[in-house]
Formats: C-alpha cells, sequence, structure tokens
C-alpha cells in the first residue's frame, strides 16, 4: 500500500442548494492518526461518509485505500472500519456474539474467526465480559465493544465518527489509549471530533468551519502560524477587567475561569504587557502570568478570523 492511504482533492458536496462540504484536499499517510475538528454542522461527517463510500461527492475527486471513491466505493467499505457514537450493538447479544456477528459481516474467513475475536477480546479488555448482554453495558463498555467490532477484520484503515461523544473522562483516555495503539501497529485513523483536548493526541488535524477546511498541519504547527500568546491573571473585578481588555487592538480573546481571566492576544503581542498597559488603578491585577496556547485557542482565533472576513465580504456586496 502507498504511504497516502487517504488522497482527496476538491471534494465537495452540495445538498441542492446548500453546500455541506467544499473543495476539501487532505492526505493522510499509513499509521498517522488524522483530526478531523469542527463544531457540529461544520462538514466533518458529510466528508467521512464520501470518503467511507457512503455518499457519492458532488464534485472532486478522491482515492481510500488505494481505490477511487467513486467507482470503486465497494472494494472502500471492505478495506476499513467504520465506528459512530450511534454504532448499533445487538443488545440481546452477549459482546462475544456481537463480535462474531460482525466478523461474519466483514467476511473474515471461518478458519480464521475464533483467533480474530480472542484477539479484540484480549486488545480491547472485553475477556471478563465476554458473556455480558452487550445492552446491560455502560456506556464506556459499549465504546470498545464498537471498536472491537469495527477493528475486527484488521482494516488497513478506521473511521471514527465522533466515537467520545457522551463517554465520560476515564472512558475516553482509555479509547485514545487503544487508538494509539492500533495506530503503533500501523493502521491508519481518522476521526471527527469537537473537542480541542482531543485534538492534541493527534499526529496531524485538518480544521473544517462551514465545509472548508481552515488548515492542516500538526497541532504544534497550527497553533504557531497563529501567533498567539497567552496569559492568565487574577482580579477581583473581573467583569470590568475582561470589557477592558476586549476593547483592546491586541487582544484576541478573554475568557472567565472564577476570578480568573484568561487572555490570548495576536500578532505575537506579549499578553503580559497588554495586561499591565490597559488595567490600572482599581482594574490592575493582583497577578498575571503567562499561560500556553493550545488547539481550541488556535481554532476560536481561526473561526472568529473567518467569520470578520464573511461580514466585511457582506457589507462590501451591500
Amino acid at each position: 500500500m502507498s504511504d497516502e492511504v487517504i488522497v482527496t482533492r476538491g471534494l465537495s458536496r452540495r445538498f441542492g442548494e446548500l453546500v455541506a462540504v467544499r473543495d476539501v484536499s487532505l492526505d493522510v499517510l499509513r499509521g498517522e492518526i488524522f483530526g478531523v475538528l469542527g463544531p457540529n454542522g461544520a462538514g466533518k461527517s458529510t466528508t467521512i461518509r464520501m470518503l467511507c463510500g457512503i455518499l457519492d461527492p458532488s464534485s472532486g475527486e478522491g482515492t481510500v485505500v488505494g481505490f477511487d471513491i467513486r467507482r470503486d466505493a465497494e472494494r472502500v467499505k471492505e478495506r476499513i472500519g467504520y465506528m459512530t457514537q450511534r454504532f448499533s450493538l445487538y443488545e440481546d447479544l452477549t459482546v462475544e456474539e456481537n463480535l462474531k456477528f460482525y466478523a461474519g459481516i466483514y467476511g473474515v474467513p471461518l478458519g480464521k474467526r475464533r483467533r480474530r475475536v480472542g484477539e479484540v477480546l484480549e486488545r480491547t479488555g472485553l475477556v471478563a465480559r465476554r458473556a455480558q448482554l452487550a445492552g446491560t453495558l455502560s456506556g464506556g463498555w459499549k465504546q470498545r465493544v464498537a471498536l472491537a467490532s469495527a477493528t475486527i477484520h484488521e482494516p488497513p484503515l478506521l473511521f471514527l465518527d465522533e466515537p467520545t461523544a457522551g463517554v465520560d473522562p476515564v472512558s475516553r483516555r482509555e479509547f485514545w489509549e487503544q487508538i494509539h495503539a492500533l495506530s503503533h501497529d500501523g493502521t491508519t485513523v481518522l476521526l471527527t471530533t469537537h473537542y480541542m483536548d482531543e485534538a492534541e493526541r493527534c499526529h496531524r488535524l485538518a480544521f473544517i468551519f462551514r465545509g472548508s477546511v481552515l488548515d492542516v498541519g500538526t497541532p504544534e504547527e497550527i497553533v504557531a502560524r497563529r501567533r498567539l500568546r497567552g496569559a492568565e491573571l487574577v482580579t477581583r473585578q473581573a467583569r470590568e477587567a475582561a470589557e477592558a481588555l476586549r476593547r483592546d487592538a491586541a487582544v484576541e480573546e478573554v475568557a472567565h475561569y472564577g476570578n480568573v481571566l484568561r487572555v490570548v492576544t495576536h500578532d505575537d503581542a506579549d499578553p503580559e504587557v497588554v495586561v499591565k498597559r490597559v488595567l490600572v488603578g482599581e482594574l490592575a491585577p493582583d497577578s498575571v502570568r503567562p499561560v500556553r496556547i493550545g488547539v481550541e485557542d488556535a481554532f476560536v482565533s481561526m473561526v472568529r478570523s473567518d467569520e470578520r472576513s464573511e461580514e466585511k465580504s457582506l457589507q462590501a456586496a451591500s
């Protein structure tokens, strides 16, 4: 297999007058955990459905595991695993019976089926629950069964569409350990999420907003390109201080965390200098300290920049 497991150029999808996905071009490499981030309705799930061969693109082209997503959709489906937050488990079957059923659906040879079921039970920590009815499992354990079912046929590429939505933090962490183990063994993983902390766990990211890709790169590259800096300050007049800071041209974002304010500046402006310049007299903070800029800061900055550009275009058109 080529090192490029997914290649798309100008992929678009329209539903009548609505453009759900617009000119998406991506390259995803073998063994990579590639995150597609964006708010609800951004076009993430539509993009995945096109890549899986479930939905035909309106324009553009793409190959997945070496097959054309238009001409060879059925061949694509045979070579991928697909899991969503609504992954269908048969609740009146045991964990092991579910795995045997999906092994049959995915065409795992009968002579190999028992071994594969045992392997995925072991890998996902489900051995002790193999005889438990799926319907009696908690959300986190159901998620494990869903992942085991989606990988029972050892696909080279795994699609995860919002896989941790509604799952508790401990189960989310354990799930991510399994994802990294799959990646280490050579499986390519493409996932969608709107949890920005999960984005930091991916090798590379694509940010999608209004159906368009805003940026692609490693988390570090994407954050660095925004040229943001951050600081936290403690103040007893948080509301008044936040209003004053938001009026400053160097400030990108101000967020409340109790009596702590988190300030993000753009164009590499020093946030501590800005805070001390803006907040004087009664608004002077008790303390100020620098903080790390993360993927969430970069994403919010990109979205707001895109919204400002859209607003300017509408004003110019009117």
